[in-house]
């Protein structure tokens, strides 16, 4: 009789289980991630036993660029069953993610042989192949001798001739001003090129300027006016267009600060990139720009951008884009009371501002520094700090937010670095916003984008607003994670 309740029981829970994960995939089926695995991690709990659960979820982890957890269940999957060649796949995604090649190759490996017939698995693997050939050869031609700058292989740019064909915008001789920009904006819409004298002169000058500032920047909100924060732009030039027809072109009045992520993933980084740039020449002191941990070599190469960057200019290009990078400022302050970061804050606890506005960052980030933190963290909701869902990184609480504020006589903690369903997330009791400004992301995920405008006594107000069309042009063209 107890056999026969508990077998009543097993069956109750089993059917709860599978209803669940028909309702997960409904929710994925539709877009909505962060539901699906809510729902996928109640089908578990009714029936850990299932293998396809772990792999639907680790699906939606991926998604959700949550890669250390799509790595966690694709190993649940594969420890319930060994033959199971999604859950290899699945673990090859999120290393190959996580910019793990060797380990997303020998899990490659096992799907074709799993499933030697796949096409599709043959070809991952290759191009999984291609990848670890092509980094065990730059490491080994890299040499640690001292190079010129890399501004030096673009030669002289003022020496270098404007084609008569040239149809776009010109920087005449006092230089790079608004009514340049708008045109630019316009020529790029039109799928055009900016002329390689003109994109060297402008990525130049702002490396120049870049340079001069600390690594924490003091930004004010003008009087009179407001200050609006954007989130991850992320090469999607159509919809940076669209926030400046929704809030209107920078000006001495209408301040912007982009949280970095400009570049990867959308195939019009280029755009983007000169984009701000460019404003950023017309007005240094209501344009600010921070670095994202896509503003970084190793993200570079495997995201798109330096495929973009070869494809639209040249290595020399990509190369002199990577000096800029690392000039670009790591985190701002606005009004000395709002904390404005990519990604988070520090891994150890007694970080001052004046230690950030120290930083050297005129380099790649080591991974283990300070740099690394800011770049990198996400919040939390539990207490402490925790292990990063991304596999980089950590993530911090509350109390690790509240502690930081008050230390540096602080109000509010913006960061950007996750795509959101509703384009922001407020947490840790309102100290600390999530913005992302990438409606829609990389044609996939369907979230809204948005942005904050602040007003001179800090107010603070989101805006959210949807992708718009743009060209026949699909995330990840230039990235040799392509179809991963």
């Amino acid at each position: 009789m107890a056999t026969n309740t508990a077998n009543g029981a097993q069956r109750e829970s089993q059917i709860r289980a599978e209803a669940l994960k028909n309702e997960a995939n409904k929710l994925f089926a539709e877009k909505h991630y962060e539901a699906a695995i809510k729902q996928y991690t109640e089908a578990i709990e009714a029936d850990p036993t299932v293998t396809a659960f772990y792999t639907n979820r680790a699906l939606a982890y991926i998604r959700t660029e949550s890669f250390g957890l799509a790595l966690s269940d694709a190993d649940k999957a594969i420890e319930l069953n060994p033959s199971f060649a999604k859950a290899y796949y699945r673990r090859a995604t999120a290393n190959m993610s996580m910019l793990k090649f060797k380990e997303a190759q020998r899990d490659l490996k096992t799907v074709v042989k799993l499933n030697p017939r796949d096409p599709d698995a043959t070809q991952k693997l290759d191009e999984c192949s291609k990848i670890v050939r092509r980094i065990e050869f730059e490491k080994a031609i890299a040499n640690d001798e001292v190079t010129k700058s890399p501004f030096d292989a673009l030669g002289d740019i003022d020496a270098i001739v404007v084609e008569l064909s040239y149809d776009g915008p010109h920087i005449n001789d006092s230089g790079i001003d608004r009514d340049f920009v708008v045109k630019l904006m316009d020529h790029f819409k039109k799928e055009k090129k900016l002329h390689r004298k003109y994109a060297y002169k402008i990525l130049k000058e702002t490396t120049d300027l870049l340079r001069s500032y600390k690594s924490l920047v003091s930004v004010s909100v003008p009087e009179n006016g407001r200050l609006t924060v954007c989130g991850d732009t992320h090469g999607q030039y159509y919809d940076l267009c669209h926030i400046f027809e929704l809030n209107g072109l920078p000006s001495p009045t209408n301040a912007y600060l982009f949280n970095g992520d400009f570049v990867d993933r959308g195939s019009f980084s280029i755009e983007v990139i000169f984009t701000l740039l460019a404003w950023k020449l017309v007005h240094p002191d209501q344009f600010h720009l921070t670095r994202g941990n896509h503003e970084t070599i190793d993200m570079n190469k495997m995201y798109g951008f330096e495929g973009e960057c070869r494809a639209k200019f040249n290595v020399a290009a990509f190369n002199a884009f990577t000096e800029l990078f690392n000039a670009i400022p790591i985190a701002n302050v606005i009004n000395d009371k709002i904390f404005v970061v990519h990604g988070g804050l520090p891994s150890q606890d007694n970080v001052t501002l004046d230690m950030i506005r120290q930083i050297d960052r005129f380099k790649q980030p080591a991974g283990n520094d300070l740099m690394t933190d800011l770049l990198w963290a996400d919040p939390q909701p539990f207490m402490g700090r925790g292990r990063s869902k991304r596999g980089t990184g950590f993530q911090f609480g509350p109390d690790i937010t509240e502690d930081f504020l008050k230390r540096n006589g602080l109000d509010l903690v913006i960061r950007s670095h996750e795509v959101k369903e509703a384009g922001y997330e407020v947490a840790h009791g309102g100290k600390c916003v999530t913005i992302f400004s990438a409606p829609n992301y990389c044609d996939a995920v369907g979230n809204l984008g948005a942005y904050i405008v602040i007003t001179p006594d800090l107010k603070l107000k989101y805006e959210q607003f949807s992708a718009v069309p743009h060209p026949n042009i699909g995330p990840m063209k230039y990235s040799p994670l392509r179809g991963f």
